[in-house]
């Protein structure tokens, strides 16, 4: 992926798209790379970076949602276990087979929940991870060796997905631009450009590195920015009824030996009826989440102490070694864009997790709703209507069976299996520059090579983009993260011709940010 060549693209006055994205994080890019798929124009405009938002900040999991079953929501459930199958095999680099353990200390917990996994193995068909089944107590704890004993009866196995979130972005992302999208992040869209019978027909936007603006023409233009989706309906019609309810959620990091062994921990019911997962991830251990009604949405949201809480206490009651805030290495919140409920109703675990495609007067299409395993699912769908939009046909989804970019069978071991079929370009850059085989952080097996690989091909403009998203360093270690950033910023410094006080800049703002996903003890 290249910046520049792509911001030329956008230049072209005289070029009318098929379609416009606005969003960078997982919807839009399902849209975009399912429109591609199809054989039709795309650009996507990102104001920050890819997946900056609530597409960075999952739990890490592709799942077909055990909850939702619980819930009686069987269409979602049906839908988001052939997206989980069939994303398996199309990203196999960045997703993998994970086994959870649901502890069991009752007889009624184990009939109960053995009943319900194994309607949800059933209904995943030909693409199952493999069946649910019930260990003895012994089993458990050898499986899960940090979890509480007393009381246990045994546990039930069942199998969903894991991934890195903003890993799988950035190569549906490079899967797109690849196959000839214009995907371009740090462009804001300030304004919707409307024909003489109010129909939209193109978009003003902003580079937000150089100030520069352009306009560009599409037939037809979908606001996928999730939380922020209210935003470009504002932009639409001023004054129209908010649509989007933001729920926060949030993750604690820690180390692995609070759980041990390989499996993940599912907590079914927590005391206010919420689902927790304990999901080992990059040799470390995501603890959440949570769900907190919040009215405004934000790029950078803060996690509140009552949710930190909730988190430590619920972990404890199930960890021999509790939990404490000392060992939270870092701390995450995102938000979702649930659909704003109608009238009453407060409970967000209530509010349906579909995602909903609505077309305003001025055939402005907007995503809503969702979740990251049905990303796909969600671009076939919103494409599904330009035939309406733009009065053209439009070729059926050729999406389902695409391999991602850096597909490979072959995949590499350690840190690099997110690279995929990209790890020996950037092993090799390290093994020809001594600088580039040092290691980002003593602690962690980063190297510089991937500071520039990420400059180069991934459109990595900041500190921030780096440590963050490239290299997963600010979610899994932000003290780390924090002595990473003055070396960062130096080597990109120098690849990007950038001065000292671009350095001082960019450190002083990373800094900043790393505080948020620190807590104070």
């Amino acid at each position: 992926m290249n910046r520049e060549e792509n911001i030329k693209q956008i230049s072209d006055q005289s070029k009318i798209w098929d379609i416009a994205v606005i969003g960078g994080g997982s919807s839009g890019l399902g849209v975009a790379l399912d429109a591609i798929s199809r054989g039709l124009t795309v650009v996507l405009l990102e104001k920050a970076d890819f997946a900056k938002g609530t597409s960075s900040r999952s739990t890490k999991l592709v799942h077909g949602g055990v909850r939702y079953l619980a819930q009686g929501d069987v269409g979602l459930v049906l839908e988001a276990l052939k997206e989980r199958g069939k994303l398996l095999k199309n990203a196999p680099h960045l997703t993998e087979n994970q086994p959870f353990i649901i502890p069991v200390y009752s007889w009624m917990e184990r009939v109960t929940y053995s009943a319900g996994l194994k309607l949800y193995d059933w209904m995943a068909g030909s693409l199952s991870l493999g069946s649910s089944t019930f260990i003895n107590k012994e089993e458990t704890l050898r499986r899960l060796p940090s979890v509480k004993s007393a009381g246990l009866k045994g546990g039930i196995v069942y199998h969903d997905g894991q991934f890195d979130d903003a890993r799988l972005a950035l190569a549906i992302a490079k899967t797109a631009d690849d196959a000839g999208a214009c995907i371009l992040n740090y462009a804001s869209v300030k304004d919707l450009i409307k024909d003489e019978h109010g129909k939209l027909i193109g978009l003003k936007v902003r580079d937000e590195l150089n100030g520069e603006k352009y306009s560009l023409r599409a037939k037809m233009i979908v606001n996928a920015t999730g939380v922020f989706a209210d935003k470009i309906l504002q932009m639409d019609q001023p004054g129209s009824e908010k649509m989007i309810q933001p729920s926060q959620g949030i993750h604690l990091v820690m180390d692995r030996k609070f759980l041990g062994g390989n499996d993940a921990l599912m907590i079914p019911k927590t005391r206010d009826g919420r689902v927790l997962f304990a999901v080992p991830w990059h040799d470390k251990l995501v603890v959440g989440t949570t769900d907190t009604l919040r009215e405004k949405p934000k790029l950078e949201p803060t996690p509140l102490q009552k949710e930190i809480d909730f988190i430590l206490e619920t972990a404890a009651s199930y960890m021999k070694e509790a939990p404490t805030r000392k060992d939270v290495l870092s701390v995450f919140a995102g938000l979702r864009p649930l659909a704003r409920p109608k009238e009453g109703g407060t409970k967000t675990k209530e509010i349906s997790r579909s995602h909903k495609v609505i077309i305003s007067d001025s055939k402005l299409v907007t995503l809503t709703g969702g979740k990251w395993t049905t990303f796909r699912k969600m671009g076939e769908d919103t494409v599904d209507h330009y035939p309406e939009v733009s009065g053209e046909l439009v070729t059926p989804s050729q999406s389902l069976d695409m391999k991602l970019y850096g597909y490979t069978m072959e995949i590499p071991e350690g840190h690099w299996s997110v690279y995929g079929s990209e790890a020996k370009a950037i092993q090799d850059l390290a093994k020809k520059n001594p600088e580039l085989a040092e290691k980002i952080n003593p602690n962690y097996p980063y190297l510089m090579a991937e500071v520039v690989w990420a400059i180069q091909n991934e459109m990595a403009v900041r500190v921030e983009d780096i440590l963050a998203r490239r290299i997963r360093l600010l979610f899994l270690d932000a003290h780390a993260a924090i002595d990473s950033c003055q070396k960062v910023a130096e080597l990109m410094a120098k690849e990007l011709k950038k001065d000292q006080e671009w350095i001082t800049a960019e450190v002083e703002d990373f800094k900043k940010l790393a505080e948020k996903y620190l807590i104070k003890v």
